[in-house]
């Protein structure tokens, strides 16, 4: 059970590991991983904000660019506009890159091809932790990104793989990001972090990305009339539709992490689930690399 771990957090996670035979750096490079050039921002945003705050460096990879994400407009023009609204939403976050991969939206599949920009990726970040997609989704460019990074997890430590970028000399820990989804199984939340205190900022980057949650996704839902005119009202309607539940599962974790008083008062969360695929630290040691507060 951890308790109020905020400027211990990285030093408890390396005395943690170091004696469990494993070494871990004060600062984490976490790679967070994503289908298209939003999808990091709802899954992991205010994480994102915090870990970067705390001095981890952060960065958020797009497998797609985002090209077919509109309802009237397509191809090179919305993916450049997709490009520069991410780069926007990492300036707001405070992450130190946004990367976006040029392959098409809708049109992802797990090849060998893209497999390997997923390990060059991880490699060249150097990433201690990967965050990423489970790959059991409705779209299927979620679920193939899930298939890729689960591909590439192993593979990021074999020199022969991918020779043209140098292996890890370990394997990242790999996490997914929490879904809704309930077969083949529903999602474990191993690691719950509050986001009270970046939930504002993480509304401020999905605001960011204006084609998608003021245009397209409320187009898509048939609740493009609903979206206010003024740009405060309308950051203000984007956050209390992000305003989401806190599960039976999450808040069980929070009263673990933080104790029952602590966990009472907070209000925005984001979960992981430790992926068996790379790294498998014990779930005390795994939440002592966030920021639990």
């Amino acid at each position: 059970m951890l308790h109020h771990l905020s400027k211990l957090t990285a030093a408890f996670a390396v005395t943690c590991l170091l004696a469990s035979g494993q070494s871990a750096p004060a600062k984490l490079r976490v790679l967070v991983i994503g289908a298209h050039p939003d999808d990091c921002d709802i899954r992991v945003g205010g994480t994102a904000a915090k870990m970067a705050k705390a001095g981890h460096a952060v960065k958020f990879l797009s497998v797609t660019n985002g090209d077919a994400g509109h309802q009237s407009m397509g191809g090179a023009p919305l993916a450049k506009r997709r490009f520069l609204e991410a780069q926007e939403s990492a300036r707001r976050l405070g992450i130190m890159e946004y990367q976006i991969l040029d392959n098409h939206d809708g049109e992802l599949m797990p090849s060998l091809e893209v497999r390997r920009q997923i390990i060059r990726a991880i490699r060249q970040w150097k990433a201690d932790i990967v965050i990423a997609p489970r790959p059991n989704d409705y779209h299927p460019d979620h679920r193939y990104t899930g298939v890729l990074v689960q591909d590439a997890a192993y593979m990021v430590v074999v020199p022969n793989t991918v020779a043209d970028t140098a292996p890890l000399d370990r394997n990242p820990i790999f996490l997914y990001q929490a879904d809704g989804f309930q077969k083949p199984a529903p999602f474990r939340p191993d690691v719950v972090v509050p986001i009270d205190s970046t939930f504002a900022t993480k509304i401020n980057g999905l605001d960011a990305h204006v084609s998608q949650f003021y245009e397209w996704l409320p187009w898509v839902d048939r609740k493009l009339d609903t979206v206010p005119k003024d740009p405060k009202e309308r950051k203000a309607w984007l956050a209390q539709g992000r305003s989401g539940r806190i599960s039976d599962a999450e808040r069980k974790a929070l009263v673990e992490e933080l104790g029952e008083a602590a966990a009472a008062q907070v209000q925005h969360v984001e979960s992981f689930e430790l992926c068996e695929y790379g790294r498998r630290p014990k779930i005390d040691e795994l939440r002592a690399l966030f920021p639990l507060k």
